[in-house]
């Protein structure tokens, strides 16, 4: 078990990490960065590997592109370990401008958008080591009109939806 003393230092070095990113301060979100750090949105592919590569990816991808004004962050799970960190939440936005590290080559839609995000961060020395992103591209597609969800296994907001309140039916079996 981890004690709770160890949990408010991870919570305290990743916030510092957010908050730089939130604010689009590059340098300062590359100082809570760990010397060798790497970071991958998975369903994209899009992220940097080494001090370059995330200084690139946060300059041409992130910074000033990172989330909407209107976005939420809402909390579902955290879990941690001794240099681990495991976000479970939902983040709701609307589309308002280029967001190219989630949707590259997508223009803004003005459409709302809720999805569910996995977010595995690795610390090291009191610093960033890693993040692994992850999300279901498929259901921000549909919410955006990008994909049309007919016949497939995709529910758009509804991943969300069903998080918050698992009694939820299952959209896709039907007693018969």
């Amino acid at each position: 078990m981890i004690s709770s003393r160890l949990k408010e230092k991870i919570d305290a070095i990743f916030k510092a990490h957010m908050d730089a990113e939130l604010a689009g301060d590059l340098d300062r979100t590359l100082a809570t960065m760990a010397p060798q750090p790497h970071l991958v949105n998975v369903p994209t592919m899009v992220g940097g590997q080494g001090p370059l590569g995330v200084r690139t990816f946060y300059a041409k991808r992130l910074i000033g592109q990172f989330f909407p004004p209107d976005v939420t962050f809402e909390t579902v799970s955290r879990t941690y370990s001794d240099e681990r960190l495991v976000d479970e939440l939902i983040i709701s936005f609307t589309h308002t401008h280029k967001i190219d590290w989630m949707l590259p080559g997508v223009k803004p839609t003005g459409k709302r958008v809720e999805a569910v995000f996995v977010v595995i961060v690795g610390i090291q020395n009191d610093k960033v080591a890693y993040e692994h992103i992850h999300w279901d591209q498929a259901s921000v597609l549909v919410q955006l009109g990008l994909l049309n969800p007919t016949g497939l296994p995709v529910t758009g907001a509804g991943a969300a939806a069903k998080l918050r309140k698992p009694h939820l039916p299952d959209p896709f079996f039907h007693e018969g």
